[in-house]
């Protein structure tokens, strides 16, 4: 197995966040234990990080050696750096705390809320790729046609795209349902591009709509929490979030606004890429809609 390169500063968490659903159960003991409380993991040993994950030292090392790292040491060292990142970042709301109590109150829950929003984007924002949206930019600015799926919250996502897109003057089409998702994938030429969002990158409905496109030759893009899912196996692409998602909130509110981000990136560069046109199309767009209001 080839050992990763270690995470790029300020983004151990991230990197950890998202190897999750990869790592056996015992290894997965030691990332949840990471994340839960990362201070208190960057003081302990190896002998005692096995005991409060309940495995063995053995597995600790094969953990490390997955994220990238040789040295446990190395591990700790960057982690307490980030520990410490994420605590000034946190204010007053602890990061071992970020989930909704039952008892929290709304200035609470505003805190607790923003707070993770924010290190989502901020996460995001160190951990893209910036070649991959480079590739992504290009692909979509030179499309004939660009088609974008996501289910539940990240539909949300997709129909933004397609309408930023849509409205500097590309033709971009957004899914309601999987079925027509489908069936548009399958018409597909090698000049289109079909995107994909999903968080967890496993979404059955949202693979098949880009093995489809793939198999038809398009262009295909992924934006996903999980760089080694079934998505990813179907992009050309794949753009990286790095989403704070809890148990109370899964799949909701992290997620997409992480997505969102990349949404807003990749239509920038769209623009810059034909930049007269779009600022054009932008104005006439805001004219039309700005006219019809005022109508009486």
């Amino acid at each position: 197995m080839v050992t990763p390169s270690p995470p790029a500063p300020g983004t151990l968490l991230s990197t950890v966040r998202g190897a999750l659903p990869t790592l056996t159960p015992a290894e997965r003991r030691i990332g949840e234990l990471l994340l839960k409380e990362p201070e208190r993991f960057a003081r302990s040993s190896i002998s005692e990080t096995a005991e409060l994950a309940r495995t063995s030292t053995t597995t600790v090392v094969r953990f490390y050696t997955r994220i990238g790292y040789t040295r446990y040491k190395d591990l700790r060292h960057d982690l307490t750096e980030e520990a410490l990142r994420e605590r000034l970042s946190a204010g007053e709301v602890p990061s071992e705390a970020s989930d909704i109590a039952r008892d929290d109150a709304l200035d609470q829950v505003v805190a607790k809320v923003a707070r993770d929003e924010a290190l989502s984007i901020g996460d995001t924002a160190e951990l893209i790729d910036i070649s991959a949206l480079g590739k992504a930019v290009a692909e979509l600015a030179g499309a004939r046609r660009i088609d974008v799926f996501g289910v539940g919250a990240s539909a949300i996502v997709s129909m933004d795209l397609q309408r930023k897109l849509s409205r500097i003057g590309r033709i971009a089409m957004d899914w309601p349902d999987a079925h027509a998702a489908w069936t548009a994938a399958a018409v597909l030429e090698p000049t289109d591009v079909a995107v994909a969002v999903s968080h967890s990158g496993a979404t059955h409905d949202t693979v098949e709509f880009l093995r489809l496109a793939r198999e038809r030759g398009a262009s295909t893009v992924a934006i996903t929490n999980i760089l080694t899912s079934p998505l990813s196996n179907e992009a050309d692409v794949v753009l990286h979030t790095s989403a704070r998602e809890t148990a109370f909130r899964s799949g909701a509110l992290g997620s997409r606004i992480a997505q969102l981000m990349v949404v807003d990136c990749i239509f920038i560069g769209v623009v810059q890429a034909d930049y007269d046109a779009a600022v054009s199309a932008i104005r006439h767009t805001y004219d039309a809609v700005r006219t019809r209001g005022t109508r009486r």
